[in-house]
Parts: structure tokens; sequence; C-alpha cells
């Protein structure tokens, strides 16, 4: 369902959201992420019209910097992944 680019993100970056590890490898980060249903969007004005669809809280957030929530994690090849939990 995740591509390994997006697994490797989130597993690598998880303390940014979490305070403590909810996954340890590749495949606990892939069940996480899918238990979460969590979002891949495709540049940061997708990030900013799913907020938006899903009348998440911006407070504080503009559409240059809504990728700095901590929800939000930079693939690092212009996607960017949504965890909500």
């Amino acid at each position: 369902m995740y591509d390994e680019a997006v697994v490797k993100c989130f597993l690598d970056n998880q303390l940014q959201l979490f305070p403590e590890p909810v996954a340890e490898n590749m495949e606990e980060a892939e069940a996480f992420l899918g238990e979460c249903f969590a979002v891949v969007c495709e540049s940061a004005a997708e990030v900013w019209d799913y907020f938006e669809d899903e009348g998440i809280d911006m407070e504080g957030l503009s559409k240059g910097n809504v990728t700095e929530a901590d929800e939000v994690f930079d693939i690092g090849d212009g996607r960017y992944l949504i965890v909500e939990c």
C-alpha cells in the first residue's frame, strides 16, 4: 500500500510526531500507517487542500508552511506523508 520511501521516511522520523517509537521495523511501520489511514500527498498544495477538506485545525499555518505541521512528513521526493492518529 505504501512504497518503501514512504515507510522508511515514517520509520526514520516517527519521533517528530510521537514521544516514543511506534514501529521498530519497516513491516511494523507499514502496518501502523495502514491502521492510521495515513495519506500521501503529491505536493505541499495537496497537503493544504487535504487539511482544508478534512477540517483539520490549521491555526498558525499558511500555504507556505503547512508542511511544517507535526503530522506532515517530507518524503524527500516532492511528496508528503500525513499521519493522523
